[in-house]
């Protein structure tokens, strides 16, 4: 064989091995579980992205919950030290802190415990790829807490099933290293109408309803949050205050931030925090 076809036949060879790549598409990354304490899950190559400076306050600045930040802490604390726990569905109110509160008790329970506790965040276009990231994470060195926020699921949409398998376990059961925590504006997770669709359609309408409102039942448990009153509101203000060290007159800066939240509509952590940022740019402050 010539030196002409060598070249030719080894041009085809590679243009082959390029097109089997694209076909088969990235090979799986290699994950270092030491590189980060939260990850953010990238399903294309199988992938824990560490997140190296993760955005979250202190455990202490949030305010207004306490009750239920209790329950989750110590639910986490209880997982973080190898015993039973149950997965969470955190609903309700919007800026309340329930994705905030997530992060912080990761933060905490770590750090209490000296634990090596991970915090890995599922898009929430991703959740049908819940069964390849517990794949991964169940042979991981560390207690896992697989976390989505901001949850639901709209008409058609059938990867609901991807995250019930895995909160059933199915017959191999959940990794006993994983728990899985979720933030909803809604206890459900599922629209309404949505619902009455299946039930109008299926042979057995009680059961096709049962399916759908049982979603949020395989959570373990509900934490609700409500929209803050007057008081918690100015605590939250005040907190922030006290931690950022903002030296102002306190019954003038309780008079603004009932402004603030006036101007917006509601009350809420988000809206605290917001009013904090703006009276720390006026101050000259860097928070």
């Amino acid at each position: 064989m010539n030196e002409a076809k060598i070249d030719l036949l080894l041009g085809e060879m590679r243009r082959l091995s390029a097109a089997l790549e694209r076909i088969a598409g990235p090979a799986p990354a290699e994950n270092d579980w030491e590189a980060a304490d939260c990850f953010v899950w990238s399903p294309a190559r199988r992938h824990l992205q560490p997140v190296t400076r993760p955005n979250r306050v202190d455990l202490d600045l949030i305010r207004g919950v306490d009750h239920v930040k209790q329950i989750l802490l110590d639910n986490t604390l209880r997982f973080a030290t190898g015993l039973p726990a149950n997965n969470v569905l955190l609903w309700g109110a919007r800026g309340m802190g329930k994705s905030s509160l997530v992060k912080a008790v990761q933060k905490s329970v770590a750090e209490r415990t000296g634990s090596a506790l991970k915090l890995v965040e599922v898009h929430r276009e991703d959740i049908a790829t819940l069964p390849a990231l517990m794949e991964v994470v169940k042979d991981g060195p560390a207690p896992v807490l697989v976390f989505c926020d901001d949850l639901s699921f709209d008409h058609d949409d059938t990867s609901y099933k991807s995250l019930k398998a895995v909160l059933d376990g199915g017959v191999e059961g959940r990794p006993r290293n994983v728990l899985l925590y979720a933030t909803s504006n809604r206890r459900h997770l599922l629209p309404r109408d949505m619902m009455e669709n299946e039930q109008s359609t299926a042979i057995n309408p009680s059961e096709a309803v049962e399916e759908k409102v049982s979603l949020s039942d395989r959570f373990g448990l509900w934490l609700g949050f409500y929209k803050c009153s007057q008081p918690e509101y100015l605590e939250m203000i005040d907190g922030y205050a006290d931690y950022f060290g903002l030296e102002t007159d306190r019954q003038t800066m309780h008079a603004e931030a009932l402004e603030w939240a006036t101007t917006r509509g509601s009350r809420s952590g988000r809206v605290a925090w917001q009013f904090i940022q703006d009276l720390a740019g006026r101050l000259g402050k860097a928070i």
